[in-house]
């Protein structure tokens, strides 16, 4: 399918089009396109035989913004209304993720920045990264559940029935016991209603054996998650 050029006036917004850009995310794409106009033609608005668009509205508004009296669009004359709906929805949906540390290795961030990207957390008086996230709080939205319920230990027991069956010298089957004990199965969200029930000592233990995370710090202290400096992405696609 090839694009062709047409006067911007001709393209008409899509009032059913169900995403918003924000003020900040608009400006960027607008500056975006000031620097950067070839970026339409690798990506053109497309636009069904009415000339509505079905993919590119925020790049159509941000183009107005810009000043463009010209834009490329490609008609998407094949498909049916049901498609060109389902179109709006599947253009809009992001897939797939950043490999943040290859971003971090090969671009600046005050580029990425630049080019639409925001790391969340960014102050802009003091743009050190931010760690604060904030907390879930669990509370009580049903009957405590009963304590076996919490987990499940069907594999871990056949694990060891089998184990104890072998000749084994003591250390190995030690060994194997251990590592038998990753077959237990947690129910955590079982878990998180029964902590809400709980007292502040059975809180607290629950707690430090990384069942519930309530204290992000803490929990990166002790080594039960790892901190990552993301990046919310802002692409071309409206998002």
């Amino acid at each position: 399918m090839r694009y062709e050029e047409v006067q911007i006036a001709k393209v008409k917004v899509n009032p059913n089009n169900p995403r918003i850009c924000r003020d900040d995310k608009f400006a960027k794409l607008v500056k975006s396109i000031k620097e950067f106009p070839e970026m339409l033609k690798l990506r053109p608005i497309v636009v069904n035989d009415d000339m509505i668009v079905l993919g590119g509205n925020m790049r159509l508004k941000a183009c107005k913004e810009a000043g463009l009296k010209v834009v490329p669009v490609i008609k998407a004359s094949e498909l049916s209304e049901e498609q060109q709906r389902e179109f709006i929805i599947k253009d809009n949906v992001g897939f797939g993720e950043w490999d943040w540390e290859m971003l971090g290795n090969e671009w600046e961030a005050e580029k990425l920045e630049e080019w639409g990207l925001e790391v969340p957390g960014v102050d802009d008086e003091d743009p050190a990264y931010s760690t604060k996230i904030d907390s879930p709080i669990y509370t009580p939205k049903g009957p405590k559940p009963n304590v076996f319920e919490l987990f499940d230990v069907g594999k871990y027991e056949a694990l060891m029935n089998e184990i104890s069956k072998q000749d084994l010298d003591e250390n190995t089957r030690l060994f194997l016991q251990l590592a038998a004990s990753r077959h237990i199965k947690f129910d955590y969200a079982k878990i998180a209603e029964y902590y809400s029930h709980s007292d502040e000592t059975c809180k607290a233990l629950i707690e430090s054996s990384a069942l519930v995370i309530i204290d992000y710090d803490k929990a990166i202290e002790d080594g039960f998650v790892k901190l990552f400096e993301t990046l919310e992405v802002l692409s071309d696609n409206d998002k």
